[in-house]
This record gives structure tokens, sequence and C-alpha cells, in this order.
């Protein structure tokens, strides 16, 4: 998808609606209406669409502290068009995991689950960060509760489906360790005796 480098969309707001502004001045407002009109399309895009693709973009390149400042050009995320502000709020969280803030991290994933997301890869997404946060508080049964609602969902993106294996790996692996101990746990208590 083509994308205007955001610092190259604000020069350009300020040349076209600047440029129209004067030429309506000086020469009336039908010689302007062009430029006008390209800056406020310029500009509608910015406050609509924010700045969520450019920073998706500098995320997948784990360039992190890049995408928080051009994340924070977006002025007001709850003007967004909906797929975008959800958008927005996931990689709010994505951004809040790297810099291992969980619980800020879980308060912009559940916003953006609140939100509709566009395809059922982005809900598998949001599950399966919010099912890894879930882990790392030590709440599996709400981990697992994460797990069961992105297995009803039609992911069709192999990375996505490779993670969700995984962690479904891990998840078996740790109710086997569960199941080993109570075992352990029960001999104990049976009273295996040494002579």
């Amino acid at each position: 998808m083509f994308t205007i480098n955001i610092y190259l969309r604000f020069a350009l707001i300020g040349l076209f609606l600047g440029g129209g502004i004067l030429l309506t001045i000086f020469q009336g407002f039908w010689y302007a209406f062009p430029l006008l009109l390209i800056g406020l399309a310029l500009l509608a895009g910015y406050i609509f669409l924010g700045t969520v693709q450019s920073t998706a973009q500098l995320v997948q390149d784990q360039q992190f502290e890049e995408a928080e400042k051009r994340l924070a050009l977006t002025i007001k995320p709850n003007w967004l068009y909906k797929t975008n502000r959800a958008f927005y709020y996931m990689i709010k969280g994505t951004l809040a995991m790297n810099r291992k803030d969980h619980t800020a991290a879980e308060e912009w994933l559940t916003k953006a689950q609140s939100i509709e997301l566009p395809s059922d890869n982005e809900k598998a997404m949001v599950l399966l960060q919010l099912a890894n946060i879930n882990v790392s508080k030590n709440k599996w049964t709400k981990a697992k509760a994460n797990f069961r609602e992105m297995k009803k969902l039609k992911v069709t993106e192999p990375v996505m489906k490779e993670q969700i294996k995984m962690f479904e790996k891990a998840l078996s692996q740790r109710g086997q360790m569960k199941h080993a101990q109570g075992m352990q746990g029960g001999r104990r208590k049976g009273g295996f005796r040494g002579r």
C-alpha cells in the first residue's frame, strides 16, 4: 500500500493550504480551489488515518523507539477511522510489551479487542499477546481462555499459525509438568519409605 512519509505529508499540507490561501487572497477562490482541495484531502487523511501504517512498518522492522515517536504524531486517536484506531491500540500494546510494561500492554490490547478488528488474523494476534501477558502474570486460566477463543478463529497467516502452535505446545508442556508435580506430591503423601 502506498504511504506518504509523515514529514513530507506535513510539508505538502502546509504548501497546498498555504499556497491556496495566498492564491485566494491575490487571484480569487476558484484559482486556489485545486490547491485547497488537495491540502484538505491530505489533512483529512492525516486526521482519519493517523500514522498507523508507517508506525506498523517501523514495528515490523523492530525500530521501536522510532515507532513510539511516529505513533505520538497521531493527534487524536479517537478521530481515527475504526480499523486504524484498532491498529493504533494494537501497536500501543505491542510497544508497551516491548518495554515490559504488561499492565499498559493489556489495557491497550483490550481496547483494540473491543473495536471490531478487520480479520481473524488480527483478532488472533491480539488474543495471543493477551495470552502471553496472562502467562507472564501466572494467570493460566485466563491464558487458556484466550487460547480457546483463538482456536475458533480462521487464521490464514503462516507465521501466526506457527506462533499459535508454539503457544499450544507451551500450554500442554505446562499441563504435563503440573501433572507430574501432582504425582510426586501424591507419592510423598503416600509414604514410600526407605529402609
